[in-house]
């Protein structure tokens, strides 16, 4: 049997920070023209993000008040080095994901000593032992528990761990399964006026998700279960958006022709990935389509001709969380199953490589 989701848990850091404020913020560290306050405010409203959340906040209200990324005392100044972000992540990470794990397991129906096997995810951040150890002694996992990192596969990654946890239920079904990512994704601001991470300082954002499930029989299931994962890498694209280790954080490279290769190439391998399956693309009841940002969820929409209600949890997720990479696809699970979402449904993501990531629920 495959993997099907019982029990769906979303954790964010305690403060947040509306857009409007952290456009204040950024253009101390980020600009160093009238003109580029302007276009950096412009930037802001278009990523149609209403607040953010952040480890780094130390209040919710009025501006932004943390002291972790100091104004540049220079043109070459970039910032806290790397290792005094990796050390945040060791401080924040843990925590985050065990609150989410917590509600994922109790809304399961399964006990933290019957799971089997963890799969962690993220891409902002690495420490050993890491967020796995502080899993199973926050939770009281079994010490014997099997473990699987996915790492530094970006925003797609829940999907690829929905693919894991499949194919570990479909070789054993008594596997009880727990995918915990966390992404703080706020400890990588990058300094200075250069488009593309100007781009990203506006969109991401910190949050954790965990999924429980296992292969259950159709009387016990809760959620949906794992039809199908399909992947694909769009040739010549490697350039367009990556993600790489610098000595002031990790940095994003995210071109401005990402959505035009979503365009391109969406439909065609979609259409074919789903006829393998047995299904049309009319015949999808409910789409879940991570929001990477406002152009890559209109790219996506367009190329699959879908209507406007299709994408809009994708919006709405976007603008009360922003981006929050592996962990938001997560936040849309919980959305699909508390809104009582139609099925079949596909979960959609984009990362690395050009990569297009699906998972067919059912």
């Amino acid at each position: 049997m495959s993997f099907s989701i019982q029990g769906i848990g979303c954790s964010n850091p305690r403060f947040s920070l509306e857009q409007s404020a952290a456009v204040e913020a950024v253009s101390e560290l980020c600009c160093r023209s009238e003109e580029q306050k302007r276009l950096l405010k412009i930037l802001h409203r278009r990523t149609r993000i209403r607040k953010r959340f952040s480890v780094l906040l130390e209040r919710s209200e009025g501006a932004f008040t943390n002291e972790f990324y100091h104004l540049p005392c220079s043109e070459e100044d970039r910032g806290p080095g790397t290792a005094e972000r990796m050390k945040l992540y060791e401080t924040h990470a843990g925590q985050l994901s065990i609150q989410a794990s917590r509600k994922a397991l109790a809304g399961s129906g399964c006990e933290a000593h019957e799971i089997t096997h963890l799969i962690t995810v993220s891409c902002t951040g690495f420490f050993a032992p890491g967020s796995d150890l502080a899993l199973i002694q926050g939770l009281d996992l079994s010490d014997q528990v099997h473990r699987v990192h996915l790492g530094f596969m970006g925003c797609q990654a829940v999907l690829n761990a929905l693919g894991v946890a499949d194919s570990i239920s479909r070789a054993d079904s008594s596997a009880r399964i727990l995918i915990a990512s966390v992404e703080l994704c706020s400890l990588h601001f990058q300094y200075g006026w250069d488009p593309e991470q100007v781009v990203s300082n506006a969109l991401f954002a910190d949050g954790a998700g965990s999924l429980v499930g296992g292969a259950f029989a159709e009387g016990q299931r809760r959620g949906p279960r794992v039809l199908a994962c399909g992947s694909k890498l769009i040739a010549g694209s490697a350039s367009d958006m990556t993600w790489n280790i610098r000595d002031h954080g990790f940095s994003m490279t995210l071109s401005a022709r990402v959505p035009a290769l979503i365009d391109q190439h969406l439909a065609g391998w979609l259409d074919d990935w789903l006829g393998r399956n047995g299904l049309s693309r009319d015949q999808v009841k409910s789409w879940v389509i991570h929001p990477g940002g406002p152009r890559i969820l209109d790219a996506a929409r367009s190329a699959l001709g879908l209507a406007s209600e299709a994408t809009r949890v994708s919006l709405e997720v976007l603008s009360e969380y922003g981006n929050m990479s592996s962990a938001t696809m997560v936040f849309l699970l919980r959305r699909l199953l508390d809104d009582g979402g139609q099925l079949p449904g596909v979960a959609l993501g984009f990362g690395p490589g050009l990569t297009l990531e699906a998972v067919l629920l059912g």
